[in-house]
């Protein structure tokens, strides 16, 4: 590929964002798209602003210059920690990446275009392989350059890396103890509850954290069956235990001739309220069976400190590990209910299918990633398909197709790679919606680096890349021979998946499509439109860290990418401070669990770049440059081994020290008693909730007497709850200026 094919990629990109950014510009202006571009704003303000002007059909970057003067304490408290996590992200990146851009343009890319005593052509119709340490000769004396870049992009980047994780780790210490009280800091989610045949799972736990738990022990909530296809069965079945024992006498024929008739979805639940009217009622040893039926072997249990609930759920119940299995219990706006009840002892074979399941995604996905990389290798698409020789003479069609389509294709393939991720962490049985997540976040960056960066690398077909990998004790030396070559092709890959997808992703193309279709179509109102989308951490998190990592990796083989780079961070620092800001809702916050990922994912990167760069200097014969990249080596495993000891277990898990002062803290200001009485109520199951027929639910206090009419009154009243009685998610606003001092930590 010579520079005229890169520079076409990216007039072709550039003309697509100037066109995106400048629709969007004008498009969220109108006030039908209010719920695809406001969406945040409009579930804050309940509130529709139509401006009707001129300005509304002209573009401007007004947007822009408000995701500019945006401050991080107003991303904080819209975004929560995560949305500043991912930020600080693009700000480390940008930083790093500016430091790599003006060391390896100024002193390794002059270089490696003068490595070589050759005849140069005229800088468009140079190959870019004349920019990348290829050109550079064996034994050259040059190659210091090289590792004095290393050094200084390496050094740089522990820097910042030590700084933003010090900083983030204070972040979230504050987020911990300055937000509202939390209900999950009381409770713990207690599953494998043991099976008897003498009592319910509810009289179980009961007796067992009342025994063992005595002095920390406040009450429970049993977690039930749940979800459509439950409901259905359970309505089959009362219907059919009703008809089976009443007579179906006159009273009761209107309600079934009502039920058979009725378009109404709850037509089980009249004609079972008929039938039970009819019969005097259900009989209550009928109904205790039924409760113990719908029971899960699973509970939330509540203590009366956030200590207790800690040293609870850290703590091993019983000899049998697989009995009495404690956790922290997630926020309730972020519980996953569909996996609440997926018994314990079929984690291990979930997650074991889905890493099976997983390995052969990739493997099927090799396909595409090989038909990518033939179509880079015009000689040999020539020979494959001798048809196209006349066409691909033409100059502007070679350009085309070396330059922009592959990295095109490889960007529709990767888009059906997300989707299936978070299914896999669906299946593995995540009991949290941000742990889901980042079980999903985790996948999809393995993914994309295998095979964008590795398939890619190694590949022109599947026949050579078992021939590669047959010999893994040459591994080294043919990564040090094929990612300098493949160099351009990932400048490339930055050009189309990540300019084009920041103009994608600020026009929301799909949620606008749905948008046009559900107003022009379905003819809906306003109001039933859903603009409740989160921001989508599983897909932007690994294609950030994924440009990171090929940004390390090629920064002194091939220097040419980092300008396209460094545009990359910034174009996405605005998109994505705007995208948070007005677009996507917060219904849950992590704590900023995304940062381990990005801190591991960077080491990994500057490890594998010192490995790269020693193999490459090992081809090259310079032995200084390789003794030094050594030391280098080593040191970044240190760095990276204090970080997991320095910073790693806060991410874990909450102190003991932290803990102990905000409950002391609640006892002094006499909050307890209104804690203690929001306990059961965040944590009620929706379906539940939704269900206007009687439902089982057990909640007790430790030290209540099992009174037969007083618990069903006390049971009918938790039922009755409405959907909007539920607890919001809580807005945290924690200032970036709090009183350090109140964690009693000097971080």
């Amino acid at each position: 590929m010579d520079i005229n094919a890169l520079l076409t990629s990216a007039g072709i990109n550039i003309g697509l964002c100037v066109v995106l950014f400048s629709f969007y510009s004008v498009l969220r202006k109108q006030p039908s798209n209010v719920n695809v571009y406001f969406g945040r704003r409009l579930a804050s303000q309940h509130s529709r602003r139509v401006d009707l002007c001129l300005e509304r059909f002209v573009p401007s970057p007004s947007w822009i210059l408000k995701a500019w003067e945006t401050s991080e304490e107003e991303i904080l408290a819209i975004g929560g920690l995560d949305g500043v996590v991912f930020v600080r992200m693009l700000v480390f990146s940008i930083r790093v990446f500016s430091i790599a851009a003006v060391i390896c343009l100024a002193l390794v890319l002059p270089i490696n275009y003068h490595g070589m005593d050759r005849t140069h052509k005229h800088i468009p119709f140079e190959s870019l392989e004349v920019f990348t340490i290829e050109n550079v000769k064996e034994g050259s004396t040059w190659l210091w350059a090289h590792c004095v870049a290393l050094y200084i992009i390496t050094f740089s980047a522990c820097t910042l890396l030590y700084i933003e994780y010090k900083s983030i780790t204070n972040l979230r210490l504050l987020h911990i103890v300055g937000s509202p009280p939390n209900p999950s800091h009381f409770t713990i989610l207690v599953r494998s509850v043991p099976c008897s045949s003498e009592e319910s799972y509810c009289e179980t736990v009961k007796r067992f954290f009342s025994h063992y738990h005595a002095s920390a022990y406040l009450s429970h909530q049993m977690i039930y069956k749940s979800g459509k296809v439950q409901k259905l069965k359970d309505d089959a079945e009362h219907v059919c235990k009703v008809l089976k024992n009443a007579s179906l006498d006159k009273t009761c024929k209107p309600s079934f001739r009502h039920c058979c008739s009725a378009a109404s979805t709850h037509s089980f639940k009249k004609f079972a309220i008929g039938m039970d009217s009819a019969n005097g009622g259900a009989d209550n040893t009928d109904m205790n069976l039924e409760t113990t039926k719908k029971e899960c072997a699973a509970a939330f249990v509540f203590f009366k400190s956030r200590y207790a609930a800690l040293m609870a759920a850290k703590v091993l119940q019983t000899p049998n590990p697989m009995l009495w299995v404690t956790d922290v219990a997630p926020e309730p706006h972020d519980i996953y209910w569909s996996n609440i009840c997926v018994p314990y002892r079929q984690l291990w074979i979930r997650k074991i299918a889905t890493l099976v399941a997983s390995i052969g995604f990739m493997l099927v996905f090799l396909i595409p990633v090989t038909f990518v990389q033939g179509l880079t290798q015009l000689d040999k698409l020539q020979k494959m398909f001798p048809f196209l020789r006349g066409m691909l003479k033409e100059k502007l069609v070679r350009q085309v197709v070396t330059g922009y389509l592959p990295s095109v294709i490889l960007v529709l393939f990767l888009c059906t790679v997300p989707p299936m991720m978070m299914l896999f962490s669906s299946v593995e049985g995540s009991i949290s919606r941000s742990e889901r997540k980042k079980s999903a976040c985790c996948k999809v960056l393995y993914f994309t680096i295998w095979n964008v960066f590795f398939v890619n690398v190694f590949t022109g077909s599947v026949i050579s890349q078992l021939s590669v990998f047959s010999s893994v004790t040459d591994l080294p030396a043919q990564l040090a021979k094929a990612v300098p070559s493949q160099a351009t092709f990932f400048t490339t890959y930055v050009l189309s998946s990540g300019w084009a997808s920041l103009a994608c992703e600020v026009m929301q193309i799909f949620p606008l499509l749905c948008n046009i279709f559900q107003r022009l179509v379905l003819r809906l109102k306003e109001d039933a439109l859903d603009s409740s989308l989160s921001f989508p951490y599983h897909t932007e998190v690994p294609r950030v860290l994924l440009f990171g990592f090929l940004g390390f990796t090629c920064s002194i083989l091939a220097p040419l990418m980092l300008p396209f780079l460094l545009f990359y961070f910034f174009l996405a620092y605005l998109v994505y401070r705007n995208q948070i800001i007005n677009v996507y809702i917060t219904k849950y916050d992590s704590g900023g669990q995304f940062w381990p990922i990005a801190h591991n994912t960077t080491v990994f990167s500057l490890i594998f770049s010192q490995l790269i760069a020693l193999g490459v200097f090992g081809l090259k014969r310079s032995s200084v440059a390789s003794g030094f990249t050594i030391p280098l080596l080593i040191g970044t495993l240190l760095f990276h081994q204090y970080c997991r000891q320095r910073f790693l277990p806060i991410f874990k898990s909450n102190s003991a020290q932290i803990v102990t002062d905000m409950d002391l803290r609640d006892e002094h200001s006499g909050r307890m008693e209104e804690i203690y009485e929001h306990l059961p109520v965040a944590y009620n199951q929706p379906s539940l909730m939704e269900d206007d027929s009687s439902q089982p639910q057990c909640v007790k206090r430790h030290g209540d007497m099992d009174r037969g009419q007083s618990s069903s009154q006390d049971m009918e009243k938790g039922k009755e709850l409405s959907q909007k009685d539920r607890p919001r998610p809580v807005q945290r606003s924690v200032s970036l200026n709090s009183d350090k001092s109140v964690l009693g930590l000097n971080l």
